[in-house]
Protein backbone atom coordinates (compact mmCIF):
# COMPACT_ATOMS: atom_id res chain seq x y z
CA UNK A 1 0.00 0.00 0.00
CA UNK A 2 0.89 3.19 -0.94
CA UNK A 3 2.06 6.21 1.51
CA UNK A 4 -0.45 9.13 1.45
CA UNK A 5 0.46 10.76 -1.56
CA UNK A 6 -0.12 15.00 -0.51
CA UNK A 7 0.89 14.85 2.85
CA UNK A 8 4.94 16.74 4.15
CA UNK A 9 7.80 13.52 3.31
CA UNK A 10 11.09 13.22 3.50
CA UNK A 11 13.01 11.68 0.15
CA UNK A 12 16.13 10.26 -0.77
CA UNK A 13 17.96 9.72 -4.18
CA UNK A 14 18.59 6.24 -5.48
CA UNK A 15 22.15 6.42 -6.71
CA UNK A 16 21.32 4.40 -10.08
CA UNK A 17 24.70 5.57 -12.10
CA UNK A 18 28.24 5.15 -10.95
CA UNK A 19 31.08 6.95 -12.42
CA UNK A 20 32.85 3.38 -12.79
CA UNK A 21 31.39 -0.02 -13.07
CA UNK A 22 29.92 -0.84 -9.22
CA UNK A 23 30.24 -4.49 -10.59
CA UNK A 24 26.87 -5.39 -9.76
CA UNK A 25 23.79 -3.08 -8.58
CA UNK A 26 22.84 -4.71 -4.92
CA UNK A 27 23.69 -1.77 -2.90
CA UNK A 28 20.85 0.21 -5.00
CA UNK A 29 18.28 -2.81 -4.08
CA UNK A 30 19.30 -2.75 -0.09
CA UNK A 31 18.65 1.17 -0.02
CA UNK A 32 15.37 0.87 -1.55
CA UNK A 33 14.66 -1.78 0.97
CA UNK A 34 15.90 0.27 4.10
CA UNK A 35 13.91 3.29 2.69
CA UNK A 36 10.97 1.51 2.48
CA UNK A 37 10.97 -0.16 6.27
CA UNK A 38 11.87 3.23 7.46
CA UNK A 39 9.03 4.58 6.20
CA UNK A 40 10.46 7.33 3.70
CA UNK A 41 8.12 8.30 1.62
CA UNK A 42 9.89 9.05 -1.95
CA UNK A 43 12.56 7.22 -3.60
CA UNK A 44 13.94 9.10 -7.14
CA UNK A 45 15.94 8.60 -9.44
CA UNK A 46 17.50 10.46 -12.41
CA UNK A 47 17.95 10.24 -16.30
CA UNK A 48 20.26 10.28 -19.16
CA UNK A 49 20.08 8.01 -22.32
CA UNK A 50 23.15 9.33 -23.74
CA UNK A 51 26.02 11.44 -23.34
CA UNK A 52 27.98 14.06 -25.52
CA UNK A 53 31.42 15.15 -24.57
CA UNK A 54 30.42 18.92 -23.59
CA UNK A 55 29.52 17.98 -20.07
CA UNK A 56 30.26 21.90 -19.16
CA UNK A 57 27.14 22.71 -20.64
CA UNK A 58 25.37 21.08 -17.46
CA UNK A 59 26.59 24.34 -15.36
CA UNK A 60 24.70 26.94 -18.29
CA UNK A 61 21.19 28.02 -17.15
CA UNK A 62 20.56 29.09 -20.84
CA UNK A 63 20.28 25.46 -22.18
CA UNK A 64 18.45 24.40 -18.94
CA UNK A 65 21.29 23.42 -16.94
CA UNK A 66 22.37 24.66 -13.25
CA UNK A 67 24.72 27.16 -12.68
CA UNK A 68 28.02 26.30 -10.81
CA UNK A 69 26.76 22.46 -11.08
CA UNK A 70 28.92 19.90 -12.33
CA UNK A 71 27.99 16.36 -14.05
CA UNK A 72 28.66 13.42 -11.14
CA UNK A 73 30.44 10.95 -14.18
CA UNK A 74 32.12 11.62 -17.18
CA UNK A 75 30.19 11.08 -20.49
CA UNK A 76 31.31 6.87 -19.80
CA UNK A 77 29.65 7.53 -16.62
CA UNK A 78 27.55 4.25 -16.14
CA UNK A 79 23.65 5.36 -16.15
CA UNK A 80 20.42 2.76 -15.68
CA UNK A 81 17.36 3.49 -17.30
CA UNK A 82 14.91 4.89 -14.33
CA UNK A 83 11.99 3.19 -15.33
CA UNK A 84 13.70 0.11 -15.46
CA UNK A 85 15.26 0.68 -11.75
CA UNK A 86 11.73 1.49 -10.48
CA UNK A 87 10.64 -1.45 -11.79
CA UNK A 88 13.02 -3.26 -10.38
CA UNK A 89 12.30 -1.23 -6.97
CA UNK A 90 8.92 -1.52 -6.83
CA UNK A 91 9.07 -5.58 -6.99
CA UNK A 92 11.52 -5.67 -3.70
CA UNK A 93 9.11 -2.62 -1.97
CA UNK A 94 5.83 -2.11 -1.05
CA UNK A 95 4.83 1.53 0.09
CA UNK A 96 7.51 3.99 -1.02
CA UNK A 97 6.64 6.17 -3.76
CA UNK A 98 8.76 5.57 -6.65
CA UNK A 99 9.78 9.26 -8.62
CA UNK A 100 11.91 10.10 -11.37
CA UNK A 101 13.54 13.45 -10.92
CA UNK A 102 13.66 13.78 -13.55
CA UNK A 103 12.72 11.97 -16.34
CA UNK A 104 13.62 13.80 -20.29
CA UNK A 105 9.98 12.42 -21.66
CA UNK A 106 10.58 13.94 -24.80
CA UNK A 107 13.25 11.53 -25.67
CA UNK A 108 10.49 8.82 -25.50
CA UNK A 109 7.82 7.98 -28.10
CA UNK A 110 4.48 9.37 -26.27
CA UNK A 111 2.55 6.16 -26.77
CA UNK A 112 5.37 4.08 -25.85
CA UNK A 113 5.78 6.44 -22.42
CA UNK A 114 2.60 6.35 -22.01
CA UNK A 115 2.31 2.43 -21.81
CA UNK A 116 5.13 1.56 -19.49
CA UNK A 117 4.33 4.14 -16.94
CA UNK A 118 1.06 2.88 -16.96
CA UNK A 119 2.67 -0.62 -16.36
CA UNK A 120 4.15 0.62 -13.67
CA UNK A 121 2.03 2.20 -11.73
CA UNK A 122 -0.40 -1.03 -11.98
CA UNK A 123 2.16 -3.19 -10.63
CA UNK A 124 3.20 -1.22 -8.30
CA UNK A 125 -0.19 -0.57 -6.36
CA UNK A 126 -0.34 3.20 -7.59
CA UNK A 127 3.22 4.35 -6.13
CA UNK A 128 4.53 5.84 -9.33
CA UNK A 129 4.99 9.87 -9.72
CA UNK A 130 6.37 11.00 -12.91
CA UNK A 131 8.89 13.91 -12.74
CA UNK A 132 9.60 15.51 -15.80
CA UNK A 133 12.19 18.06 -17.91
CA UNK A 134 13.86 19.27 -20.95
CA UNK A 135 17.15 18.83 -19.59
CA UNK A 136 19.87 20.47 -20.86
CA UNK A 137 22.04 18.27 -23.00
CA UNK A 138 22.32 19.02 -26.80
CA UNK A 139 23.59 15.72 -27.89
CA UNK A 140 20.62 13.75 -25.96
CA UNK A 141 18.02 15.11 -28.08
CA UNK A 142 20.59 14.83 -31.62
CA UNK A 143 21.30 10.97 -30.53
CA UNK A 144 16.97 10.29 -30.84
CA UNK A 145 16.84 12.64 -33.87
CA UNK A 146 14.73 15.16 -32.48
CA UNK A 147 15.56 19.31 -32.40
CA UNK A 148 17.19 20.76 -28.96
CA UNK A 149 15.88 23.89 -29.49
CA UNK A 150 12.03 22.13 -30.15
CA UNK A 151 12.15 20.62 -26.50
CA UNK A 152 9.99 22.37 -24.70
CA UNK A 153 6.98 22.03 -27.07
CA UNK A 154 8.30 18.10 -27.42
CA UNK A 155 8.10 17.80 -23.81
CA UNK A 156 4.18 19.23 -23.92
CA UNK A 157 3.42 17.01 -26.99
CA UNK A 158 4.76 14.12 -25.02
CA UNK A 159 2.36 14.64 -21.92
CA UNK A 160 -0.22 15.65 -23.63
CA UNK A 161 -0.37 12.16 -25.74
CA UNK A 162 0.40 10.28 -22.24
CA UNK A 163 -2.61 11.73 -20.38
CA UNK A 164 -5.00 11.33 -23.17
CA UNK A 165 -4.35 7.38 -22.91
CA UNK A 166 -4.22 7.26 -19.33
CA UNK A 167 -7.85 9.11 -19.17
CA UNK A 168 -9.73 7.78 -22.23
CA UNK A 169 -10.48 4.89 -23.82
CA UNK A 170 -10.93 4.93 -26.79
CA UNK A 171 -8.60 7.78 -26.87
CA UNK A 172 -8.32 10.68 -29.49
CA UNK A 173 -5.47 13.05 -30.23
CA UNK A 174 -4.82 15.15 -32.72
CA UNK A 175 -1.30 17.67 -33.52
CA UNK A 176 0.53 18.72 -36.23
CA UNK A 177 2.65 14.97 -36.40
CA UNK A 178 0.14 12.96 -34.70
CA UNK A 179 -3.34 11.45 -35.15
CA UNK A 180 -5.13 8.36 -33.59
CA UNK A 181 -8.89 7.70 -32.89
CA UNK A 182 -10.06 4.89 -31.32
CA UNK A 183 -7.58 4.13 -29.85
CA UNK A 184 -7.41 1.20 -26.66
CA UNK A 185 -4.34 1.53 -24.40
CA UNK A 186 -5.23 -0.80 -21.11
CA UNK A 187 -4.56 -1.41 -18.25
CA UNK A 188 -4.98 2.66 -17.08
CA UNK A 189 -2.87 3.72 -14.21
CA UNK A 190 -4.26 2.69 -11.00
CA UNK A 191 -4.32 6.69 -9.75
CA UNK A 192 -7.15 8.05 -10.79
CA UNK A 193 -6.68 10.83 -13.51
CA UNK A 194 -3.40 9.26 -14.35
CA UNK A 195 0.43 9.01 -13.55
CA UNK A 196 0.87 12.22 -11.27
CA UNK A 197 3.17 14.52 -13.75
CA UNK A 198 5.81 16.82 -11.84
CA UNK A 199 6.43 19.91 -13.73
CA UNK A 200 10.61 20.45 -13.05
CA UNK A 201 11.85 24.15 -14.40
CA UNK A 202 12.96 27.77 -12.84
CA UNK A 203 9.64 30.11 -12.81
CA UNK A 204 9.19 31.13 -16.19
CA UNK A 205 6.24 31.55 -18.44
CA UNK A 206 6.73 28.59 -20.40
CA UNK A 207 7.09 26.50 -17.00
CA UNK A 208 4.20 27.79 -15.72
CA UNK A 209 2.05 27.44 -18.60
CA UNK A 210 3.24 23.62 -18.53
CA UNK A 211 2.89 23.11 -14.54
CA UNK A 212 -0.95 24.64 -15.17
CA UNK A 213 -1.58 22.39 -18.04
CA UNK A 214 -0.03 19.31 -17.13
CA UNK A 215 1.22 19.56 -13.35
CA UNK A 216 0.44 17.88 -9.64
CA UNK A 217 3.40 18.89 -8.92
CA UNK A 218 6.86 21.35 -9.22
CA UNK A 219 10.38 20.10 -9.09
CA UNK A 220 12.01 23.87 -8.81
CA UNK A 221 15.14 24.25 -10.75
CA UNK A 222 18.19 26.88 -11.29
CA UNK A 223 17.25 30.39 -9.38
CA UNK A 224 13.93 29.04 -7.68
CA UNK A 225 15.58 25.67 -6.34
CA UNK A 226 17.55 27.58 -4.23
CA UNK A 227 14.75 30.31 -2.79
CA UNK A 228 11.63 27.82 -3.21
CA UNK A 229 9.54 29.92 -0.53
CA UNK A 230 10.04 32.85 -2.54
CA UNK A 231 9.27 31.44 -5.65
CA UNK A 232 5.98 29.36 -5.18
CA UNK A 233 3.16 32.31 -5.08
CA UNK A 234 3.81 32.59 -8.36
CA UNK A 235 2.76 28.95 -9.31
CA UNK A 236 0.29 29.20 -6.56
CA UNK A 237 -0.70 32.49 -8.68
CA UNK A 238 -0.79 30.62 -11.70
CA UNK A 239 -2.68 28.20 -10.67
CA UNK A 240 -5.75 29.99 -8.96
CA UNK A 241 -5.87 31.98 -12.40
CA UNK A 242 -6.24 28.94 -14.04
CA UNK A 243 -8.99 27.69 -12.14
CA UNK A 244 -6.66 25.16 -10.52
CA UNK A 245 -6.93 24.11 -6.74
CA UNK A 246 -3.81 24.80 -4.89
CA UNK A 247 -4.81 22.77 -1.99
CA UNK A 248 -3.20 19.20 -3.17
CA UNK A 249 -0.42 20.65 -5.35
CA UNK A 250 3.15 19.41 -4.32
CA UNK A 251 6.18 21.06 -4.26
CA UNK A 252 9.70 18.94 -4.10
CA UNK A 253 12.30 21.05 -1.77
CA UNK A 254 16.03 20.60 -0.53
CA UNK A 255 16.68 19.79 3.28
CA UNK A 256 20.51 19.96 3.48
CA UNK A 257 22.01 17.31 6.30
CA UNK A 258 23.57 19.83 8.81
CA UNK A 259 26.42 17.75 10.53
CA UNK A 260 27.46 18.18 13.83
CA UNK A 261 31.58 18.71 14.89
CA UNK A 262 31.95 15.21 15.16
CA UNK A 263 30.35 14.88 11.36
CA UNK A 264 27.11 13.02 12.49
CA UNK A 265 23.60 14.19 11.06
CA UNK A 266 22.82 16.56 13.71
CA UNK A 267 18.51 16.29 13.57
CA UNK A 268 17.87 18.83 15.52
CA UNK A 269 19.95 21.77 13.42
CA UNK A 270 18.46 19.90 10.13
CA UNK A 271 15.00 19.91 10.95
CA UNK A 272 15.00 23.24 11.80
CA UNK A 273 14.67 24.05 7.79
CA UNK A 274 11.22 22.12 7.81
CA UNK A 275 8.67 23.96 9.26
CA UNK A 276 8.93 26.93 7.11
CA UNK A 277 9.08 25.33 3.96
CA UNK A 278 5.90 23.28 5.23
CA UNK A 279 4.20 26.48 5.67
CA UNK A 280 5.20 28.32 2.36
CA UNK A 281 4.13 24.92 0.33
CA UNK A 282 7.23 22.33 -0.07
CA UNK A 283 5.46 18.60 0.54
CA UNK A 284 8.48 16.84 -0.98
CA UNK A 285 11.45 17.22 1.09
CA UNK A 286 14.50 15.64 -1.08
CA UNK A 287 17.61 15.18 1.10
CA UNK A 288 20.96 13.31 -0.25
CA UNK A 289 22.86 11.55 2.76
CA UNK A 290 25.60 8.54 3.21
CA UNK A 291 24.17 5.78 4.66
CA UNK A 292 25.95 2.51 5.85
CA UNK A 293 26.75 -0.45 3.99
CA UNK A 294 24.69 -2.62 6.21
CA UNK A 295 21.08 -2.65 5.60
CA UNK A 296 19.87 -2.79 8.89
CA UNK A 297 21.76 0.03 9.85
CA UNK A 298 20.75 1.84 7.24
CA UNK A 299 17.07 1.37 7.87
CA UNK A 300 17.74 2.38 11.58
CA UNK A 301 19.81 5.75 10.13
CA UNK A 302 16.72 6.36 8.10
CA UNK A 303 13.75 5.38 10.67
CA UNK A 304 15.60 8.49 12.46
CA UNK A 305 15.59 10.84 10.09
CA UNK A 306 11.89 10.21 9.38
CA UNK A 307 10.85 10.08 12.79
CA UNK A 308 12.42 13.53 13.27
CA UNK A 309 10.95 14.99 10.53
CA UNK A 310 7.61 13.98 11.16
CA UNK A 311 7.87 15.28 14.60
CA UNK A 312 7.72 19.05 12.49
CA UNK A 313 6.47 18.65 9.72
CA UNK A 314 2.88 19.36 11.03
CA UNK A 315 2.03 23.22 10.61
Amino acid sequence: MSVNATAPGLSIMLKSYAADDPGDWQQLFDRARAADEAGVKRLFVSDHVVFGENLEAYARPELGGAEGGRQPTGPDGLWLEPLTVLSMVAAVTSRVRLATGILLAALRRPVVLAKTAASLDVLSGGRLDLGVGVGWQREEYEAAGLDFHDRGRLLDHTLAVCQTLWRDSPASFESDELRFERIHQMPHPVQPGGVPIWVSGTVNDRVLERIVRFGSGWIPWGDAAGNVEQAIPRVHEALAAAGREIDGFQVAGRLPVVKDPNGDVDLARTMEQVPAQVAAGVTDFRTYLSLPGDRTAATDRLAELVQAFDAVATV
